[in-house]
């Protein structure tokens, strides 16, 4: 098992990660500023603000408030909307060092995503559970948020996974 700390992660670790496949989880010194950012964002979203894409409309529908019974459907919905990369999967070993990449991120704990998030993608690492996503097309200056959308799909039981290998319904 690989117990990586955000911020100090090398190339060279990155790569024996994409190489070899091993399990990789978050260092638990990554528990306290996740847990806080996600705190954060939670009482602000709990309160009357208008929080930009946690309570709101995106884009155009930005000053669109969100009734709070509604937010849990605009995040799933925020997520499925942008599953739109096409043609064959990247491959499984570069999906999981995506994987990895992502828990390094959230892991500085500056991005309000709550440890069960965290847990949940460490627990697919370790199952070999990999999102199936298409190499082609993204939205966005960023050119991520499409191959993002199709890890977070995975996340929340839609779209495809590789599993063992194997690909099938998520």
């Amino acid at each position: 098992m690989i117990v990586l700390q955000p911020g100090t992660a090398s190339l060279a670790l990155l790569e024996e990660i994409w190489r070899q496949g091993r399990p990789t989880r978050l260092a638990e010194t990554a528990r306290g500023p996740v847990d806080r950012a996600a705190e954060l964002v939670a009482r602000i979203a709990a309160g009357s603000a208008a929080v930009y894409g946690v309570n709101t409309g995106f884009g155009k529908l930005a000053s669109i408030k969100i009734d709070p019974a509604d937010t849990a459907t605009l995040q799933r919905n925020l997520v499925l909307s942008h599953c739109c990369g096409v043609g064959e999967p990247l491959d499984i070993a570069t999906s999981r060092l995506m994987m990895v990449l992502k828990l390094l991120s959230i892991g500085r704990g500056a991005s309000g995503v709550s440890w069960p998030v965290i847990a949940q993608i460490e627990a697919m690492l370790e199952m070999d559970v990999t999102p199936v996503i298409p190499v082609q097309g993204s939205v966005g200056a960023s050119g991520d948020l499409a191959p993002l959308a199709h890890m977070a799909a995975a996340l929340i039981g839609q779209g495809e996974v590789f599993f063992g290998g194997e690909r099938m319904p998520a």
